[in-house]
């Protein structure tokens, strides 16, 4: 006689994925890093405007750390996938790390493209920027 057991459900809801990409500090490479937030927003089932939109944001994050990278060092980037949101931190070290200008086009461009935006200069020489956005959640006014 064979005893039968039942494996348990997965909760796919409760998964966390997250991928870490690191790059040389030079706007020639963020094409590869413009591919896999396509490819992990997708994941997530985002619109197409969402999937752009995203695009278009870890771009212009990315091209405004790259103005303060250090020559020959790299850019990390790492997304985070839980449930219905996609967390993306691009970082760089820095030459004197100096936040973003919140008045800045640029910084305007982030804020309209994510639903949650923020800049980390936890030393003197790092500086960060992390996005948020959320699957169907509306782009603020």
């Amino acid at each position: 006689m064979t005893e039968e057991t039942e494996t348990p459900a997965v909760d796919l809801a409760g998964i966390r994925d997250a991928v870490s990409v690191r790059l040389p500090a030079v706007s020639a490479y963020l094409s590869v890093l413009r591919t896999a937030t396509a490819g992990l927003a997708a994941r997530l089932d985002f619109t197409l405007d969402q999937i752009e939109d995203l695009r278009i944001a870890v771009d212009e994050a990315c091209a405004m750390l790259l103005r303060q990278a250090v020559p020959g060092t790299d850019l990390v980037a790492e997304f985070e996938l839980t449930g219905q949101e996609m967390t993306v931190r691009v970082e760089v070290n820095t030459v004197g790390a100096t936040a973003p200008k919140r008045d800045d086009f640029a910084w305007m461009v982030l804020t309209a493209l994510a639903d949650d935006v923020d800049a980390i200069s936890d030393s003197p020489d790092h500086t960060a920027i992390v996005l948020r956005k959320r699957r169907g959640a509306a782009r603020p006014a």
